[in-house]
């Protein structure tokens, strides 16, 4: 093989020696580069986006009392069921309380649990929301503020008012957003509420909560625990549900299990509880590593292409070279730097194309209702994409430049010299 410095030299006089071509090929890898990681950044931004609205507000266990059908009846005590056939209609639901008997040791034995990050405490009571000659029906949770927030970014969902005002006043209340508009109320106002039993509450609006969902932010607001403890005429033990936050979201299913075997209660995990929606999600990422991973593939046949043109066009360079001593081999090496230079300069210019649009998208606002925490585009600045960008204009360009100058290395150069 000739000396590296002087396969180096011909490359650059070859690549000077067409600009503009070497200027276009440069350009097919930075587009097809850049608009992967464009594409990459913005899909997985959102993807990132959609997933945490839904997973950062649910637990990855729900602990709560589940109504349902005695799974013994009666009359299957009495009469022997291996001789005896039992036609029973209209089972009705076993009579239990909504409050999770032994709810303070449970919560108490889940904290202790090095699996647990956390475990809060809720209590649920309907209500009607009343405003004037107006009443709306409602429910409110009584919560842990200071839990809910650490656990579940509980304050990301205040559009208005302040988080810590149940903890500052008692009777305060963090109104749904649709309740609000619905009864023309704002933060500072009060508002009436009646529970099941029609006792009437004055609460003080500390707070408007938007969810982003419209049946849930129509009915749905928060209060401290007592407060809704006191709202149900119950007493400082009664918790309707405990949600419980993990280390690894992987340990719902079998943490989930232990916890109804253990305690005798109804626990659904977030495997469960977001089937729908992990379908949704798996499928949206698979589409856009299908898109991207497309204009990637798409991007390397034009690379060939315009090389392979770069080679064609260099029939005589390759003759005179090989008459002059360069072996095959020299000239398979020549072109190979060609492409690899390409490639690293469409990549690096690919990878800043990226970025730069990237960073334009982030900035550009975005406002809507349903996301109300939302401000401008996402995008995921992930290094991950720009690894594989410049990975894959190298790959590509070396590919792009081997196939077509093993055909140079095996031309005869009396046969193009003769076709001259």
């Amino acid at each position: 093989m000739k000396d590296l410095f002087i396969i180096l030299d011909i490359s650059k006089t070859h690549l000077l020696a067409k600009k503009k071509q070497t200027a276009v090929a440069a350009l097919g890898v930075t587009f097809g580069i850049g608009m992967f990681i464009i594409m990459m950044s913005f899909m997985t931004g959102l993807n990132e986006l959609l997933d945490g609205l839904v997973l950062n507000r649910t637990p990855h266990v729900q602990i709560y009392n589940k109504t349902a059908p005695t799974e013994t009846q009666p009359s299957d005590r009495y009469f022997d069921v291996l001789n005896n056939l039992n036609y029973i209609h209209s089972i009705k639901p076993k009579s239990r309380l909504e409050r999770i008997h032994n709810a303070l040791p449970i919560l108490s034995e889940l904290k202790k649990n090095d699996q647990v990050k956390g475990a809060t405490p809720q209590a649920t009571c309907k209500v009607f929301y009343l405003a004037g000659s107006n009443n709306l029906n409602g429910v409110i949770s009584g919560i842990e503020v200071k839990e809910e927030v650490r656990l579940f970014n509980f304050k990301d969902y205040i559009v208005d008012g302040d988080v810590n005002s149940l903890i500052k006043k008692k009777n305060s209340i963090l109104l749904g957003a649709g309740v609000a508009k619905k009864l023309s109320l704002s933060v500072g106002d009060k508002i009436q509420v009646v529970n099941t039993k029609g006792a009437n509450f004055s609460l003080s609006i500390g707070g408007i909560y938007q969810s982003g969902l419209a049946e849930v932010d129509d009915i749905q607001s928060y209060v401290n625990l007592k407060m809704a403890q006191q709202i149900l005429g119950a007493g400082g033990n009664y918790i309707s549900r405990i949600h419980v936050k993990l280390n690894d979201i992987n340990d719902a299913v079998p943490i989930s299990t232990l916890i109804k075997n253990l305690y005798d209660v109804e626990a659904l995990d977030i495997k469960k509880a977001n089937a729908q929606f992990d379908t949704g999600s798996d499928i949206r990422t698979l589409i856009s590593y299908v898109v991207s991973i497309t204009l990637l593939i798409v991007a390397g046949f034009g690379i060939y292409n315009i090389l392979n043109m770069f080679i064609y066009e260099k029939m005589n360079d390759i003759a005179i070279l090989k008459a002059t001593g360069f072996t095959g081999k020299d000239v398979m090496y020549i072109f190979i730097v060609q492409a690899l230079v390409i490639g690293m300069l469409g990549g690096v210019l690919g990878i800043g194309l990226g970025y730069g649009v990237s960073l334009i998208i982030d900035e550009i606002p975005f406002v809507t209702e349903a996301l109300p925490t939302i401000k401008t585009y996402p995008i995921n600045y992930d290094p991950l994409f720009y690894v594989t960008g410049i990975t894959f204009a190298l790959i590509s360009t070396f590919l792009a430049g081997y196939l077509p100058a093993r055909k140079a290395q095996k031309l005869d150069p009396v046969e193009i010299i003769r076709g001259q």
